[in-house]
């Protein structure tokens, strides 16, 4: 049973297969084109008008569509009238997610928050007719590539991050997409949020030729060619410091230009330790960060013709690194400005990981895929393997904290804690060291849905934020869940593993920065409290509505 199709957003990056997520926005672009309501039987109607969220106006022959709880298959499909007006006649009883679409506007589920969205409960005395659906304007940010010169540039790779966060626990930056450069050097990113948004720029000289260290070996200080150049990273407004990379702002609807310009500067060249392992060498990776994130790699790295067991980067830009190299294998982050040699003992040894899956409750299945996932803003690559039997083992992992991830047959199990030399702490993360590191993470199998209502003043309330708050402080962040209550005030916490909880509910809490325990003290009070046995499996419904509180 699926409650939500956004909710499915949220279960991805908890580590459910993407195709699910795939599903919902094949669904979206299908219900999109269609234009005629199909056939439905019921005695009830959903209706209400499209509007313009920054305007309040009508949004024109906008398509909405009512999807099936269950599946999300399409239930029925209309366009809206000239007046932004629309009905779906002969629905039955049920919970229908509702999305919207017109070109120049996102498209969204209605009354969408985040990955959350309230759906439209059909029955005896639900109000469904007076809907206002509201469609938030796509914003655009376009610009233009230049070199030296003035010279428009073909095919610069073109990155998007966006700034999240209020400031109160300092901002995330988070790559959204990326696009190349025409051949007038012109880029385009279109259907944006509204938001804060930083742009860098990749690309290399058409021009530039640079040494090979095939024919004889090549040092640091081997004198370069004027050709030997490089672009290094270049933000808006054409900046090559991260700290000085000017914000776009982009109000819904809105258009900006971020034109960038990009100056070329002699190539660098980078040495570093091969060496030698059984019948082949271990192969260095040399990876480019961007604001904490691995955006390229390279481990095509030229050997010199006397085997010395350097390797050499060549024509590489100024600019942030992180080489993995050695073996051990090592991690050092380089901030290059000069052609260098690495020293091979410089940097943090990656070491082996060995583990044992845990049941928290009921029989652990007989095959589990792990994943490891970066955690705290460093841009390493995640790493999957396959545990038997509860045994499994990441080799070569670097320092840094991380999250383990299992899934089965592509359902996600969830991780409830994580054991390292007899300290247990709740959640899914633990921290890579200079050592190899054993650990035990417990597993649980029987995942509950939580169901109930939120109430205000006696009634149901559409679009309340709802959270499911575990007892125990340090299992916060890994057991945390929320919802988004449907248009009678119902809601459905899906996934939730075994454990004591408060479910709240908080009247326009979407603003709240709820991943801070602290934030949302002062609501539990007034909370219902829930206990989820290790043999729950069916839903729970509790007996008692959640009080609505104000933010």
């Amino acid at each position: 049973m699926i409650s939500k199709p956004t909710t499915l957003l949220r279960n991805a990056r908890q580590g459910l297969p993407i195709f699910v997520v795939s599903l919902i926005w094949i669904v979206c672009v299908s219900a999109r084109a269609q234009t005629a309501s199909l056939p439905a039987t019921g005695p009830y109607r959903i209706a209400g008008r499209v509007v313009n969220a920054t305007t309040g106006e009508a949004v024109r022959k906008a398509t909405v569509t009512a999807l099936a709880e269950e599946d999300s298959h399409i239930v029925a499909s209309v366009q809206a009238d000239a007046d932004g007006q629309f009905h779906m006649d002969h629905m039955p009883a049920g919970k229908f997610p509702l999305t919207a679409s017109k070109r120049g506007f996102r498209t969204a589920f209605y009354d969408e928050h985040d990955d959350f969205n309230s759906a439209i409960v059909t029955g005896a005395d639900q109000d469904t007719s007076h809907l206002v659906f509201q469609l938030v304007p796509g914003a655009v940010l376009h610009g233009v590539v230049t070199g030296d010169g003035g010279d428009r540039i073909e095919s610069a790779n073109v990155l998007l991050f966006q700034r999240q966060g209020d400031g109160a626990r300092g901002d995330q930056i988070r790559q959204m997409e990326g696009t190349m450069t025409d051949d007038t050097g012109a880029y385009e990113f279109g259907n944006l949020a509204p938001g804060v948004y930083m742009v860098a720029v990749t690309a290399a000289p058409w021009y530039a030729m640079h040494p090979s260290a095939i024919s004889g070996r090549s040092t640091i200080n081997d004198v370069s060619s004027p050709l030997d150049v490089a672009y290094p990273v270049t933000f808006f407004d054409s900046t090559t410091e991260e700290a000085s990379a000017s914000p776009v702002v982009l109000a819904p609807g809105g258009r900006e230009q971020a034109d960038i310009n990009l100056h070329a500067v002699p190539a660098l060249r980078l040495q570093v330790s091969a060496p030698r392992k059984g019948n082949g060498i271990v192969q260095p990776e040399l990876r480019q960060m961007i604001f904490g994130m691995q955006v390229s790699a390279e481990s095509a790295g030229t050997f010199d013709s006397q085997q010395s067991g350097m390797v050499s980067f060549n024509g590489i830009a100024p600019g942030h690194y992180e080489l993995a190299q050695g073996d051990p294998l090592r991690v050092v982050e380089l901030d290059a400005a000069t052609s260098q040699e690495v020293e091979p003992n410089i940097g943090t040894p990656a070491m082996n990981l060995t583990g044992t899956l845990s049941s928290a409750g009921g029989a652990l299945p007989e095959s589990v895929v792990l994943m490891l996932e970066p955690v705290g803003g460093h841009g390493r690559a995640g790493m999957q393997v396959n545990a038997h039997r509860g045994q499994f083992q990441f080799d070569a992992v670097a320092p840094g904290t991380w999250n383990i991830v299992a899934a089965n047959q592509g359902q996600a199990l969830q991780i409830v804690s994580v054991s390292t030399g007899g300290s247990t702490v709740a959640g899914s993360q633990f921290t890579m060291k200079d050592r190899a590191l054993a650990i035990v993470a417990t597993v649980s199998v029987t995942l509950t849905r939580v169901q109930g209502f939120a109430r205000k003043d006696g009634k149901g309330m559409a679009g309340v934020m709802i959270v499911l708050v575990p007892r125990q402080p340090s299992a916060y962040e890994a057991l945390v869940r929320r919802d988004q209550s449907d248009s009678d005030g119902s809601f459905s916490l899906r996934d939730v593993p075994p454990g004591q909880y408060t479910v709240i509910a908080i009247e326009d809490g979407w603003k709240l920065d709820w991943n801070r325990r602290e934030t949302i003290l002062r609501y539990l009070p007034h909370g219902v409290a829930v206990t989820v046995s290790d043999r729950s499996g069916t839903p729970i419904h509790l007996s008692d509505p959640v009080p609505v509180q104000p933010r």
